[in-house]
């Protein structure tokens, strides 16, 4: 067996497996994988969006499904196998239904689509789920529509909370507003629902910080493959480039002269309000003719991107800035063409925004023992690097030197509780050196242990 998997079985973190439905390209699960959760499958009807899914998330399985069709569900149990465990199902239904500026139609086949994630939910019983949303939905009908989707899931013994999340919150350099509701088995008293905000007025991701690094395409139109022109100036464009040395999607658009004219009128930060009399006047509308703001983070992209223009360059952003603004780093490549791409882009969850949420469930996953905090880590890391053989070694040490360390610990600790978070932080020091990310949080809290 190997010794990693070995390691998984003993210490009772085997993979929480995912089924994210309405995957899309894969946003959402890019970031639950971040957190250390393994993505079984994406299920989607757009194919273009799924071959994107597909080419960034080689280990998982995608499946091209109408999930409004019968027999959608026996059809993901075969391609995922009979005996696959699945922990966790997300989703976030197409949204024409909820939006604001669509129909509002509680009988709308788009607006009903969150039941084929709630008959998921009762053949694969998961612990927990998570819905994603447009805001409009929490208020809806003055909320019924929210209440009626908590109440068929609280019927199947989940207990369900929403949230409205800004993705500008939690590192992501747009204001992004989305409805997501939560479920699980079971709560410990110490479990919060959502993460905590890490960014705000003070310190926000902005446009500039995001993508000020690129290149300008002033005197060209860019390609689908091309290399950086600079280095990068903020953390988290380093954090974006991800070790990558090709720049994907970074094309630009040939706009005709009399609307590089009108873009050239429009200040940083200003729309088709802040334009001279008789200037855009085809388009006015609360987002036409924006441009965004370098010291602010972006509104929400959508998935026209017709309306939007970059804060210096009189044009429109480009797939891989409205990428870096969703925070995809540039190791993930769009497929399709530009106007697909644009949707993938568009209709994505920010995969930093993901992580939070993910991060947050694997607490639950995990539970709240001291001891769980050093598992936890070993887990998520061990899961990103299954290859890794200085981390095998090392985990497979751990292992060796359990009895020896239980020995030891018996003749000076009491306390059978004590015995075990010793144990764990002890073993976990082996391991730290093979653990780059996050191992001086690591080796601090296992020093904490053992004293």
């Amino acid at each position: 067996m190997p010794i990693l998997m070995n390691f998984r079985q003993k210490s009772k973190f085997m993979p929480f497996n995912v089924l994210d439905f309405f995957s899309g390209c894969g946003g959402l699960s890019y970031g639950l994988e971040r957190a250390g959760f393994n993505i079984v499958a994406g299920i989607d009807d757009n194919l273009p969006a799924l071959n994107t899914f597909k080419h960034n998330h080689r280990k998982s399985i995608p499946i091209k499904l109408d999930l409004g069709k019968a027999g959608a569900l026996d059809t993901i149990r075969e391609r995922i196998g009979e005996n696959t465990k699945i922990d966790l199902i997300v989703g976030g239904p197409p949204c024409q239904g909820f939006s604001l500026t669509g129909p509002r139609n509680l009988d709308d086949k788009r607006n009903s689509l969150y039941m084929s994630m709630l008959e998921a939910v009762k053949i694969f019983k998961p612990r927990a789920f998570l819905l994603e949303n447009v805001k409009g939905m929490k208020t809806l009908y003055k909320g019924q529509v929210l209440e009626e989707i908590k109440e068929k899931f609280q019927a199947e013994g989940y207990l369900v909370d929403a949230s409205l999340l800004d993705a500008a919150n939690f590192g992501v350099p747009q204001h992004r507003h989305r409805l997501f509701i939560m479920g699980v088995k079971s709560k410990t008293k110490h479990f919060k629902w959502w993460p905590d905000q890490t960014h705000g007025d003070e310190n926000w991701v902005t446009c500039g910080d995001a993508i000020s690094d690129l290149p300008s395409l002033k005197n060209s139109i860019g390609s689908e493959e091309s290399k950086y022109e600079h280095e990068t100036k903020t953390e988290y464009q380093k954090k974006m480039r991800n070790d990558s040395n090709v720049l994907y999607n970074h094309l630009g658009t040939r706009h005709k002269q009399f609307v590089i004219d009108v873009i050239n009128q429009v200040p940083e930060g200003g729309n088709w309000k802040n334009l001279p009399p008789g200037v855009g006047e085809s388009r006015k509308f609360n987002e036409a003719w924006t441009r965004y703001h370098r010291n602010y983070p972006s509104r929400t992209i959508d998935t026209g991107h017709r309306n939007h223009f970059h804060y210096k360059w009189n044009r429109v952003p480009t797939i891989r800035e409205n990428a870096r603004l969703q925070s995809f780093p540039d190791t993930f490549e769009f497929l399709g063409t530009k106007t697909q791409q644009n949707k993938q882009v568009g209709n994505a969850v920010p995969p930093l925004l993901a992580k939070a949420i993910g991060e947050k469930l694997m607490e639950y996953f995990v539970g709240d023992k001291p001891m769980n905090e050093v598992l936890k880590q070993i887990y998520i890391e061990s899961n990103k690097n299954m290859d890794n053989p200085r981390l095998s070694e090392a985990i497979g040490t751990m292992l060796e030197q359990q009895t020896e360390i239980r020995a030891e610990l018996k003749k000076r600790i009491k306390t059978p509780g004590a015995v075990a978070i010793g144990i764990f932080a002890s073993l976990a020091g082996t391991a730290i050196e093979a653990i780059v990310p996050g191992a001086s949080v690591l080796q601090g809290f296992s020093q904490t242990l053992r004293g």
